[in-house]
């Protein structure tokens, strides 16, 4: 007999229907604010880094350009409850993560500093999940607002998904403005592999440049390409002419063996440091239960890049990946002896924000 687990637990159910009136909003437009993005206008799919920079890398940051990792939406409201109704172009589907880490989106309340998780926006799952969503134009989940008069909304978009529109539903006649504004920073900028992209994360607040953000009170920009980040001269030139607070390096992993790291690392540092000599630079290595020999040369190479940034003086920090997951209990971080889940996730922010905490303090 086939059975579903939601017949027998109502808690683990998914409501896709929005059955309360309510009046929907484009967040391209204002009051919305949306960060983490670029060229948010009409008619293009949401995307992290110009498309013809994305073009010139590989096929791989040409395809995970349009996966909204780090993208958020933020604003200010009274409503008591509200919807999302999303049209997706991708899910990236895997064993790996849950639908609402890939595809879904998550909610929270209150202001910089003080975040507060709400609740998730997601689809129902099955074997044809990633058809359901990307055929039937979007969905809706209700998210219950329970704060008393105007709160601040923060809402993360999915990590391994790709978003056409995107529309908030609010009961009609609601007020709603403009969220509290980010410290008055520039963003922090990351560049790195899956782990920086946030695999995996089983929602997209848990992604440790999400909970950096959170905590800090700082915006920031998700260049994290799965399987993708090389330092090709075409995203290092990109990312030296970006305007930014902090630049977090992290692909190490990603690199296709000790070779082309070695031959691309410092250059790609030297190009940043270039247009930016006097921003932090926090280099942190892959965290990881399972070091063997190759993964020590590689932390070698960018330990000397760091060594010799030191040396001349420049803003440099240094974070060993082999120690991270032992932060909260050693090999409890990883969801395949590689990638964090949300535990080894809160363990990388936890190893940053001691960094964070002297370069940005509270």
């Amino acid at each position: 007999m086939s059975q579903k687990i939601t017949d027998i637990d109502r808690n683990l159910a998914v409501e896709t229907v929005c059955n309360i009136p309510v009046q929907y909003h484009n967040v391209r437009n204002a009051p919305f604010a949306v960060y983490g993005l670029c060229d948010i206008c009409d008619g293009a799919p949401f995307h992290r880094i110009p498309q013809e920079v994305a073009d010139a890398t590989n096929e791989g940051v040409k395809w995970l350009n349009l996966h909204t990792s780090g993208g958020r939406v933020r604003f200010r409201t009274d409503a008591p409850h509200m919807a999302v109704k999303v049209k997706l172009s991708d899910v990236g589907m895997m064993p790996h993560m849950t639908l609402v880490g890939t595809a879904g989106l998550d909610v929270y309340l209150g202001h910089n500093g003080e975040y507060r998780y709400y609740g998730s926006c997601m689809t129902e799952g099955g074997n044809d999940a990633a058809i359901k969503m990307t055929s039937n134009g979007g969905y809706t989940n209700m998210v219950w607002l329970p704060v008393d008069g105007m709160k601040d909304v923060l809402l993360n978009l999915p990590l391994y998904g790709g978003i056409e529109e995107l529309w908030i539903g609010l009961t009609p006649g609601a007020k709603l403005e403009a969220a509290e504004s980010y410290r008055d920073l520039l963003p922090t900028v990351y560049y790195g592999s899956s782990i920086t992209q946030g695999g995996c994360a089983s929602r997209p607040g848990n992604n440790y440049p999400n909970i950096l953000s959170r905590r800090f009170g700082v915006d920031f920009r998700n260049l994290g390409f799965s399987g993708s980040a090389r330092g090709e001269q075409a995203i290092s030139d990109y990312i030296a002419s970006q305007p930014m607070s902090a630049f977090v390096f992290a692909y190490d992993h990603n690199a296709p063996n000790v070779e082309h790291l070695a031959a691309t690392h410092e250059p790609m540092y030297l190009n940043i440091r270039a247009t930016h000599p006097d921003i932090p630079v926090i280099f942190i290595t892959r965290p990881g239960i399972r070091y063997n020999a190759e993964e020590r040369a590689r932390r070698d190479v960018v330990r000397a890049t760091y060594e010799n940034a030191k040396a001349r003086g420049e803003n440099v920090y240094f974070v060993d990946g082999e120690q991270i997951f032992a932060i909260f209990g050693g090999d409890g971080g990883s969801v395949d002896g590689c990638h964090p889940n949300d535990l080894g996730f809160a363990c990388v922010a936890a190893a940053l924000e001691p960094v964070f905490e002297e370069i940005y303090g509270r």
